[in-house]
């Protein structure tokens, strides 16, 4: 068992040990927030063939030269018609957008610029070559245009459509177990007594998980006892991992910790963090457990920067396309802000767009109990240990969605 490990050995021990990968093939139409297991290639063209991007006339160009060019109107093409006209020299063809451009036509005029007496039609702009939409332009059959390990939103799903995908392989969901430890911990709703707080940190965590592909499955807090905490951790048999909320740091009623140290393979305790410092890694009869710190906060920044990149390798992110909670980016200060003795420091801050640069400030205060301080700000700085950042200092950070 390693102490006191960075974030990138942490997240390296913990994906020595991921949660196991299954697939499973499903309709498209139940496929919303799911991650692709096996990229999509197309069974067609798109488009899958030359199309009108605009309503009006499909034309020969070198008919329309001359200043109001006379035409005569063959015929129609709608979107999905058949049986089109051929265009020789002097014709026209009634166009719909995304119609099929009928042979013999090399440009589309739109209607706007067009008067349309009997059966001819006057020709008052420009034919463009360029509101034809030329066949596989966008994709040519059999190329791939989602890749292994996609999330797929509804532009994805719409492309997978497109591409002619009815049914489709994805990750199976890993089912996660959240529990919350303490005595003190009352759920939401119910008659609090003196020294009892509401027990908040699982729904974060239910939360995140779900954001990140998985099945959350949220416990009733456990309370402060070895035999009831080691029977719920028995009872979660069939689950793919487990997170734990509190009971990992030096106190005597700190009993996740003392009960994987005596009872459980644990692979790191504490980080090289801050907030979260205590959190601790390994596994419970197989199933990998993250014990996670008591305090809101910690446990919420935890999430973001380990258990997030274990869940993407667990289930094969891409590492662009699939799921994320943030992305890192370089930001201005607005405040100085302290960092940490040997210590990566996730200082919360406001991530805003300001001209061609990113600026971070500080609305709340800092303390790992304050909830309302991650409602107030979007982003999370990476300062290096025993780093301190002045206002309008750059630094790195993570820009939380």
């Amino acid at each position: 068992m390693e102490r006191g490990v960075s974030l990138e050995r942490a997240i390296e021990l913990a994906c020595e040990k991921p949660m196991p990968r299954r697939t499973e093939h499903i309709p498209l139409d139940v496929a919303h927030n799911r991650i692709l297991a096996v990229g999509l290639h197309s069974k067609v063209d798109d488009p899958r063939f030359d199309n009108s991007a605009m309503d009006g006339f499909a034309v020969r160009a070198s008919d329309c030269h001359e200043a109001s060019a006379r035409l005569r109107i063959v015929g129609t093409s709608k979107a999905g018609g058949q049986d089109l006209p051929t265009v020789e020299a002097g014709e026209a063809c009634r166009i719909m957008t995304g119609a099929r451009v009928p042979d013999g036509a090399d440009a589309i005029v739109m209607v706007e610029d067009t008067e349309v007496r009997g059966e001819s039609v006057s020709i008052n702009g420009p034919a463009r070559t360029n509101f034809i939409r030329r066949r596989a332009e966008n994709l040519a059959r059999g190329q791939e245009a989602l890749p292994t390990g996609a999330l797929l939103g509804p532009a994805e799903l719409a492309l997978a459509a497109t591409m002619g995908h009815g049914e489709i392989e994805v990750a199976v969901k890993p089912r996660i177990a959240i529990i919350s430890t303490g005595d003190e911990l009352v759920r939401a709703g119910d008659e609090l007594a003196e020294g009892q707080i509401y027990e908040s940190n699982s729904h974060a965590l239910a939360s995140l998980v779900a954001e990140m592909g998985c099945e959350a499955n949220r416990l009733d807090s456990a309370p402060d006892s070895l035999d009831e905490l080691r029977k719920i951790l028995d009872s979660l048999t069939g689950h793919d991992a487990i997170i734990t909320s509190g009971g990992v740091s030096m106190g005597d009623w700190d009993l996740v910790r003392r009960l994987m140290e005596e009872e459980g393979e644990l692979v790191f305790w504490r980080m090289k963090v801050r907030p979260g410092g205590p959190p601790l890694f390994g596994t419970w009869k197989g199933t990998p457990l993250f014990g996670l710190p008591g305090n809101p906060v910690s446990s919420q920044v935890i999430f973001h920067i380990l258990l997030a990149p274990w869940i993407q390798h667990s289930l094969g992110a891409h590492p662009e396309l699939g799921p994320r909670l943030s992305r890192q980016v370089r930001v201005r200060l607005r405040n100085s802000v302290k960092g940490a003795e040997d210590k990566l420091c996730l200082r919360r801050i406001r991530i805003t767009s300001e001209g061609d640069e990113l600026v971070g400030s500080v609305h709340t205060h800092q303390g790992s109990g304050n909830l309302h301080s991650l409602v107030a700000h979007d982003g999370l700085t990476l300062l290096p240990p025993g780093t301190d950042a002045e206002a309008g200092d750059f630094v790195d950070a993570l820009w939380l969605r």
